[in-house]
């Protein structure tokens, strides 16, 4: 229940929000270069993320969102189907927009945990799903299948939003601050016997030791932005007696277990920390991945205003830290809806009552 009206809970969040998102607009491309964001799960899967998290410095991004543009938010007689892709980042964010959604009017049917890349994206262009989260690295090299994509995160969501309009008719609405993007991990028993590894020397390694293991996902050894761009970076071709093909969450654990020496992981990963692995350092081979929303335009242009004040309002907060503490927490155990209603509660765009 809800004692205060919302209409006062919009007229309040109204004031804040000049002031606010210009506060954003001041770190809004901090995190966007290299493989930062592959660091995100990393990194803010620390304890201090979690500290930081859990005592409420979400606030720094809640602050910029709290209330957000939601004196504009109206998807009152909207329906509208949201899937996302199968890992825990991909299911928090999915879990974000169905609830904000309907905190706002929407008849929702959700599908998030859909499936991988591949499956969300045929869905969104056959119109089974209306919706779904997307990396700019991946439109642009794998959806669009182009090459040489920008390392400036603005300028390549840029270049994505407009081929794919001109190409599909497909919407890229805003960009998170943070960036997720590949990278590998060493186990900790191999980490701890060798120190820290970066690409190269994880590639001399391979060489040396012909049993050692890496453990990818399926789509990893084809993916344009994938397995090549390490092969290519350090002169050496994993051969299919190294690789072991796994479910993303089994490599995690995996690793951690020294079952297999080096992992494929995503950067924002919580596990990373959770389970004692060592980040693979990477001097910037992997491309960026920041997020946006994707959508047919005409879905988009019917509210367009709302779209672009809701998903600012959403991702503006999302910094690597406070991305990795949110997959942390799902990892650990924590329901993916329970972390998406709290991280809206935190920023203002769900009043609890």
């Amino acid at each position: 229940m809800k004692e205060t009206p919302r209409n006062l809970w919009r007229l309040l969040a109204l004031l804040f929000a000049f002031t606010l998102l210009a506060a954003a607009c001041g770190s809004d491309d901090d995190g966007d270069s290299g493989s930062d964001d592959a660091a995100d799960e990393a990194d803010g899967g620390s304890d201090d993320a979690a500290d930081d998290a859990e005592a409420g410095d979400a606030d720094d991004g809640g602050d910029t969102a709290d209330g957000g543009e939601a004196a504009a938010f109206d998807f009152s007689g909207v329906d509208i189907t949201v899937g996302s892709k199968d890992f825990t980042e991909q299911i928090v964010m999915g879990e974000i927009l169905v609830q904000a959604l309907e905190e706002y009017g929407a008849t929702v049917n959700n599908q998030v945990n859909l499936g991988g890349t591949v499956v969300n994206r045929e869905a969104l262009l056959a119109g089974e799903i209306d919706t779904y989260w997307e990396y700019n690295g991946t439109g642009w090299t794998v959806h669009l299948e182009q090459e040489e994509p920008s390392f400036d995160a603005e300028t390549l969501t840029a270049d994505v939003a407009e081929k794919d309009l001109a190409d599909n008719g497909i919407q890229w609405i805003g960009r998170s601050p943070f960036n997720d993007t590949y990278g590998f991990a060493a186990s900790p028993a191999l980490a701890e016997e060798n120190g820290e590894f970066d690409l190269q020397a994880m590639a001399d390694y391979l060489a040396a030791n012909p049993d050692a293991v890496l453990c990818l996902e399926t789509e990893f050894p084809n993916r344009p932005d994938g397995l090549i761009l390490f092969e290519e970076a350090t002169g050496y071709t994993v051969p299919e007696s190294q690789v072991n093909i796994l479910e993303t969450g089994v490599i995690y654990t995996e690793t951690g277990d020294g079952n297999c020496d080096f992992g494929e992981i995503f950067t924002t990963d919580g596990r990373i920390a959770s389970l004692g692995l060592s980040l693979v350092e990477d001097p910037g081979v992997f491309i960026i991945y920041n997020l946006s929303l994707t959508m047919p335009d005409e879905l988009y242009q019917a509210n367009q205003a709302d779209w672009d004040a809701l998903v600012e309002a959403i991702l503006a907060p999302l910094d690597e830290e406070t991305m990795t503490e949110l997959n942390r927490r799902v990892s650990d155990g924590e329901d993916a809806a329970a972390v998406a209603a709290d991280y809206l509660g935190t920023i203002g765009l769900v009043m609890e009552g």
